[in-house]
Order: structure tokens, then C-alpha cells, then sequence
């Protein structure tokens, strides 16, 4: 898969652990194809996930979302012992992005690759074991959502090599 694949859609929501290129991707289909790239770190909890998503999915043109929903039901039960979400809102959230012509893109790459981008960028990462976890968490999630909606995986590892495009 290409970077222009990626960029066919008008919607792309781009998720996977911290680290594994999000950001560096969304800001690529941003200068490079013209989509507006919202980062969505964790919301705030006195915050309404569900509105928050519904707004910035409303927005007009191409949008791609660095992070989203879908982290909620991976970081929340591994951090916070919960989610704030349930399937059934993020079905209907991923609904909306396929109303836009979207798809969900699952980025991946080996636990070491990540561990090592976060400490060069960072100067600190979790622990090697946490990453897999997060990891295995991604893939459980895209397993359930990839039945109800479009979705792609890009090992940004094995593409790191490749100028974007």
C-alpha cells in the first residue's frame, strides 16, 4: 500500500500506539495532499467523546484524524481500568466516517522500532512489555471494527525507508 492510496479517501483516521507515526503521517497528507490534520489527544473527561467526534467528523473537505475514538477502547481499560465508550458508540462514530468516504488506518510497527522513536523523541518510552500490550490491544480492536467499517494497515517500519508517496 502507498501513501496516495491512503490519500484516495477523503477521511482517514489514523491510530496505533505512540510512536508509530501518526503524527508524522497526518502532517505528510496535510502539506502533501491537502487534508486538515486534527490531533486528538485524551480528551478531558468532563468533555463529551461522543459530540467531540460527531463535530469534527461534520467538519467540510479532507480531514484526517491523528488519533481518535478508537484509542479510547485501548488506552482506557489499560490505563484507566475502563472505557469511557462502548462498541456501540464507536460502530456509530465509525459509521460517520465511512459516510465521509473513510477509512480507519491501523499503523503499526515492531515494539523495539517504537520503544526507539520515543526515547529519540522523548528521551523516555515504556517499557518494551507495555508496548506490546498496547499493540495487541490495537489489533483487537481492528479485528472487531474492521467488520463495520474500512480498514488498512501500513507498517510504518517497513515503509520508514520509503520516501512518503
Amino acid at each position: 500500500m502507498t501513501v496516495e492510496e491512503i490519500a484516495s479517501h477523503r477521511t482517514i483516521v489514523a491510530e496505533g500506539p505512540d510512536g508509530v507515526g501518526k503524527s508524522t503521517l497526518a502532517h505528510h497528507l496535510a502539506s502533501s495532499y491537502g487534508f486538515t490534520a486534527v490531533h486528538s489527544p485524551r480528551t478531558p473527561d468532563h468533555q463529551n467523546l461522543i459530540n467531540r467526534y460527531r463535530d469534527l467528523l461534520a467538519r467540510p473537505g479532507r480531514l484526517v484524524l491523528d488519533r481518535s475514538f478508537l484509542s479510547e477502547l485501548v488506552y482506557g481499560p489499560l490505563y484507566r481500568d475502563r472505557s469511557r465508550l462502548t462498541w456501540s458508540q464507536v460502530l456509530d462514530l465509525a459509521q460517520l466516517v465511512t459516510a465521509r468516504d473513510g477509512v480507519f488506518l491501523h499503523l503499526t510497527a515492531p515494539a523495539t522500532t517504537v520503544h526507539q522513536r520515543l526515547k529519540a523523541r522523548d528521551g523516555h518510552a515504556p517499557a518494551l512489555q507495555q508496548i506490546t500490550a498496547l499493540a495487541h490491544a490495537y489489533q483487537r480492536a481492528f479485528d472487531t471494527l474492521s467488520s463495520h467499517a474500512p480498514v488498512l494497515t501500513y507498517d510504518t517500519a517497513s515503509n520508514s525507508n520509503r520516501p512518503p508517496g
